[in-house]
């Protein structure tokens, strides 16, 4: 069979450019996925004890698009879920991002007031801060509330997660790490926060699920590219990959998973504990919070980065370094050169996305594709 486009790539930025080509402009899709089953690293699925779990760790939906929001809509209905997530800090687990809160837990009582009405007057309460602006504040005390930030949230999982220290990474990934000035334990601030009922798989099944799509799980596409016949193709996989690494590979994280299930209807207050200093895993999380499921077990899965090895392990996260992205950007070059295939997705484009980025990425290029 002739198609009209192929995909490679089941995650969610491959499953909404198949959905939109074909109930849009009718046309024929085969998506190919390397794996053997959908969603990519949103993929869900029940354990041995009937509880969902996350097999790529935690996947929290949060967006501030209302277009992507309500086009998700049209194939899940939602689980309202806020994100709150603990940090284990000198033997105390505290509310992460650093807020108010968590002022007050790690400093002595009249400290804390002192540093919280510095930070309402100077930046307004609700304010986020960037650790690295409050860094330069000619308060020694607000610059000591950056280093402690710095040192206890910040420097040890950096390390772990990155295998890097701090100045290594480009400077604006310390940048993104807040105090944020109020009382607010939320994670995630956007006005849409919750979780598909049924869970991420189901969605995807939901979206690929036209008459019009066909998939080929379990395939290679490098490998059957020559069997297929076809028009057009949207490429979601490592780019470099698909120019069989012409300008050397682009290094990712990776992360190691080690699962254990508890007789127990709970073991954590939240779903996610960073670790950012004692131990060697980063953060562990419990599923039923995220699902909501009711049981006598529990599901915990604990998080372990590593550097990706082809082959071995899955590629999580483009690392942001400047000499990674001078060589994507000769990958990119060699991507305009060609007119009949179009590239996007996080390991397309080397570039961490959340999942709500990736559908919103995946709606415009659908909007801009010929």
């Amino acid at each position: 069979m002739k198609y009209d486009w192929v995909i490679v790539g089941a995650g969610l930025t491959g499953a909404t450019l198949a959905e939109r080509l074909a109930s849009q402009r009718g046309a024929r899709v085969l998506v190919v996925e390397r794996r053997r089953h959908l969603a990519g690293n949103a993929y869900d699925h029940p354990n041995p004890e009937g509880l969902l779990v996350h097999r790529y760790g935690p996947h929290i939906f949060h967006t501030q698009s209302r277009e992507v929001f309500d086009y998700l809509s049209r194939f899940t209905a939602w689980r309202p879920y806020v994100h709150r997530v603990l940090a284990e800090i000198q033997g105390r687990r505290v509310p992460l991002p650093f807020n108010l809160n968590t002022l007050h837990a790690l400093y002595p009582r009249r400290l804390a007031e002192r540093v919280e009405e510095k930070l309402v007057a100077r930046f307004g309460h609700g304010a986020r801060v960037p650790i690295l602006k409050l860094k330069t504040a000619d308060d020694p005390e607000l610059a000591e509330l950056a280093a402690f930030v710095y040192q206890n949230v910040f420097l040890g999982y950096t390390r772990k997660q990155w295998g890097l220290a701090p100045e290594e990474l480009d400077p604006a990934v310390t940048g993104r790490v807040p105090v944020v000035v109020a009382r607010d334990d939320r994670y995630f601030a956007d006005p849409y926060q919750a979780l598909p009922a049924e869970g991420y798989t189901r969605m995807v099944e939901r979206m690929l699920a036209h008459p019009r799509i066909h998939l080929l799980l379990g395939a290679d596409f490098k490998e059957i590219e020559g069997e297929l016949r076809f028009d057009r193709l949207i490429y979601t996989g490592p780019i470099d990959a698909f120019f069989d690494y012409l300008h050397g590979p682009l290094p990712y994280r990776s992360l190691r998973f080690v699962w254990a299930t508890h007789r127990t209807p709970a073991v954590q207050p939240v779903a996610v504990i960073n670790y950012p200093n004692e131990h060697p895993f980063t953060r562990t999380t419990e599923y039923k919070h995220l699902t909501g499921q009711e049981s006598p077990f529990t599901a915990i899965s604990y998080e372990y980065p590593e550097a990706h090895e082809p082959g071995r392990n899955e590629p999580y996260y483009p690392i942001p370094r400047e000499e990674n992205r001078l060589r994507y950007r000769a990958y990119q070059k060699e991507a305009q050169k060609l007119k009949h295939v179009f590239f996007a997705g996080r390991l397309a484009d080397y570039r961490y996305y959340n999942m709500d980025q990736a559908v919103a990425r995946a709606l415009k290029l659908f909007r801009e594709l010929p």
